[in-house]
């Protein structure tokens, strides 16, 4: 392997130019151009012309005195352009590994924001969810209370409702009940009168058929006859115009209607006017008649 080519901490440089086994020095490819003897010649005039003249002893002083290294003045040194260049390409090799490895960072770096951003926007929609979940149970149990309240001033109105409808039948059957039997009172004098006439035999004719249409009228409107005789004697809906006494009855009794009474459901009207016989004898027994 050429000098050139050997591997070490450097680049490999190829050099083409050629080192003069005698002096040392480096030919380059122009140096075959030039006549000998001259000083751009890859062997120097100097070492030729003093040869034959001085022996061995010029060569090897002219050797020494163009020194070890065998370059001519103004020559650069052998390969160091292309170590500048190969330094150069290195200097802008790491130049552009440390500006990859910056882009990555920056790419992880914007990666690691955009995740971060994305938890984030995860987070704050979550947030938002939960407000108008919060929101929304809020609206549901304020609707839900507004809903019970209505509905129980509904009820409480319906309630109002049906007991006034209760309270005004109630007041107009007892104003229909008071009127009719204010209109019957007035005519019970009319009704005793034909009750006299056909007790007597007088009822005949047309004045028996109106005093029968008469009735019946009254009856339709809820006008009720009562008191019998033998009926027992009730203070409540009899009125004692007479009283004797008995052995016959064993208990106060009616034993003669003077006049009927009347009455309009549960109302009175007038009550019987009746003569009531009373038991001879005590309740122990005992005779009521004076000794």
């Amino acid at each position: 392997m050429p000098a050139s080519e050997e591997t070490g901490s450097g680049p490999v440089v190829h050099d083409n130019r050629r080192i003069d086994p005698v002096t040392g020095q480096v030919r380059g490819r122009h140096a075959a151009s030039k006549p000998a003897g001259t000083s751009g010649a890859g062997r120097p005039a100097a070492a030729s012309g003093s040869a034959g003249a001085s022996g061995s002893a010029g060569a090897s002083g002219s050797a020494g005195a163009s020194g070890p290294a065998g370059v001519a003045d103004g020559e650069p040194e052998a390969g160091e352009d292309d170590l500048k260049d190969a330094e150069a390409k290195a200097a802008e090799a790491k130049a552009e590994a440390v500006e990859a490895e910056a882009v990555a960072a920056e790419a992880v770096a914007a990666e690691a924001i955009e995740a971060d951003d994305d938890d984030d926007d995860e987070v704050i929609e979550g947030i938002v969810e939960d407000l108008i979940v919060a929101e929304r149970q809020d609206a549901v149990a304020d609707a839900e209370a507004r809903l019970a309240e209505r509905t129980a001033d509904l009820q409480r109105l319906q309630a109002e409702y049906a007991n006034y409808r209760k309270r005004v039948d109630r007041d107009r059957a007892a104003v229909r009940e008071q009127a009719v039997a204010t209109t019957l009172a007035g005519l019970l004098p009319v009704l005793d009168a034909i009750g006299q006439a056909r007790d007597h035999g007088e009822l005949s004719g047309g004045f028996k058929s109106v005093a029968d249409s008469l009735q019946a009228a009254l009856g339709r409107l809820g006008l009720v006859t009562y008191g019998k005789k033998g009926d027992p004697f009730d203070p409540k809906i009899h009125e004692a115009l007479t009283s004797t006494y008995s052995p016959d009855v064993a208990e106060d009794t009616c034993v003669e209607i003077l006049q009927p009474g009347y009455k309009v459901g549960d109302r009175i009207l007038r009550p019987a006017r009746v003569a009531v016989a009373e038991p001879a004898t005590g309740p122990d027994g005992s005779s009521n008649e004076a000794e």
